[in-house]
């Protein structure tokens, strides 16, 4: 048998930091990463043997639970037929319909009120996705609908939120400047200024920067591209009415709003953030990825006809994948959703609400300074006196708690994520047992964050 630290000192032999993706290398934690083996329903399984109760969920596509029967069924079927074929079939299709009937919410009785004149919102559309194109990651999805933006309005700024995660391409791996109109610097070595510079990167839920940069620069401004619920800083959640007036402010000023349900698409409810927003609002993009694939590499852009169609073959916005659609990846999404029904979707809401309660519940008989916020079913603790409302409030929380939090949830048997930036994930699979497991494992840990001191 091998042991986790010795998968690691193998993996870093062959692969930098041992990883392929960084907040697998455990390094916020301090804590050896753990390799994977297999993992069923609501349990993961390491290579010592060792079972988790997972809350991770492969980032949020196993929302089902890991290895669903139909899912694999699915899977197994497809490949029986062939792996990949470099040509169209059916099932593409199949999912790109499912995928536009899924986004949709139902008709308003009142229409919600602009928040700047209280004058009625009129002519939100219902169903936003008439068209859909499929690729294989959240960050292909996301850098084509900035690409397609760019295409349709002839114009090369995007607005990008401090503290959301759009994916990897270097115009959206950017940090803010000295100003809120300056043009953003580089996130990461190896982006070009100039490419940075094509992207303004301003504070979360602030309606007044999004007003300035769109004073100072708004005919330049191609897209702002948000979080739907911002889930890549822990949950910071939208204020109330907070897309509704982003959509306004970008189409007044002949942009348009790239909406990024990459994570909460499908997972906070059938039609993802987008179908509970208390105030409804007009998209004109979305990207999907995790729960659309099923677990496999599938992601995707929708959006109305018009503007869809601009994307090659039939316009003159070209984007192209030899995956793209895979016919596994198809099938595993397909049966994703189509088993994600109202009682799937009751199961995940009952759950995490325990598991969220009984953590927040634990840390304060710790005597915890912290808050609990949830976008839906998705949730995260930060540790801090007042709810975080945007990056700098996020990063001003007492993170030193969390790796001592995370270590005895580990040593205890539960599989959080690696790092307090991140949202929790649970799953349809997530029953009586699991959940118990979870509640159990808390005041040990709530105990190891009460006791931690800053390095």
């Amino acid at each position: 048998m091998t042991t986790n630290a010795q998968e690691f000192d193998r993996a870093r032999g062959a692969m930098p930091g041992g990883v392929n993706s960084p907040v697998r290398a455990f390094g916020s934690v301090a804590e050896t990463p753990r390799f994977f083996v297999s993992a069923s329903g609501p349990y993961v399984t390491d290579v010592e043997g060792r079972e988790y109760v997972d809350l991770v969920g492969s980032w949020g596509p196993a929302i089902l639970g890991h290895a669903h029967p139909a899912v694999v069924t699915a899977v197994q079927d497809a490949a029986a037929r062939g792996l990949g074929f470099g040509a169209s079939t059916p099932g593409e299709t199949e999912l790109a319909e499912l995928i536009a009937a899924r986004v949709t919410r139902p008709p308003l009785v009142e229409r919600a009120r602009n928040e700047r004149d209280e004058t009625p919102r009129a002519g939100l559309e219902t169903h936003p996705v008439e068209r859909v194109r499929l690729v294989s990651t959240g960050t292909e999805a996301t850098m084509t609908a900035i690409r397609l933006a760019r295409g349709a309005t002839g114009r090369d700024l995007v607005v990008k939120f401090a503290g959301h995660y759009h994916g990897h391409s270097d115009g959206l791996l950017a940090e803010a400047g000295s100003g809120v109109a300056t043009l953003a610097m580089p996130g990461s070595a190896g982006v070009p200024a100039a490419i940075a510079a094509q992207t303004l990167v301003i504070p979360y839920n602030d309606l007044d920067a999004v007003r300035e940069v769109f004073a100072a620069r708004g005919d330049e401004i191609a897209a702002v591209i948000v979080e739907a619920a911002p889930a890549n800083m822990g949950i910071v959640p939208p204020a109330h009415g907070f897309n509704a007036a982003l959509a306004d402010i970008a189409h007044a000023h002949g942009a348009l709003l790239i909406l990024d349900e990459v994570l909460t698409g499908f997972r906070v409810g059938p039609a993802g953030w987008y179908g509970i927003d208390p105030v409804p609002f007009a998209p004109d993009l979305i990207t999907f990825g995790k729960v659309v694939g099923g677990g496999l590499p599938l992601a995707a852009i929708g959006g109305p006809a018009a503007l869809m169609e601009l994307l090659a073959p039939l316009g003159p916005v070209y984007q192209a994948g030899t995956l793209s659609g895979n016919p596994l990846a198809v099938a595993a999404g397909r049966a994703t959703l189509d088993h994600l029904d109202a009682a799937a979707y009751e199961r995940i809401d009952t759950a995490a609400a325990t598991v969220a309660e009984a953590t927040t519940a634990a840390l304060h008989e710790a005597g915890v300074t912290h808050v609990l916020q949830r976008s839906g079913n998705l949730f995260s603790i930060q540790f801090a006196a007042e709810p975080p409302i945007d990056y700098d409030t996020v990063k001003a929380q007492e993170a030193f708690r969390y790796p001592p939090f995370f270590r005895a949830m580990l040593a205890q048997g539960v599989s959080l994520p690696p790092s307090v930036f991140e949202a929790w994930f649970v799953s349809a699979s997530h029953d009586d047992t699991a959940v118990s497991r979870i509640v159990d494992a808390l005041p040990a840990a709530a105990r190891a964050a009460a006791e931690a001191t800053p390095d």
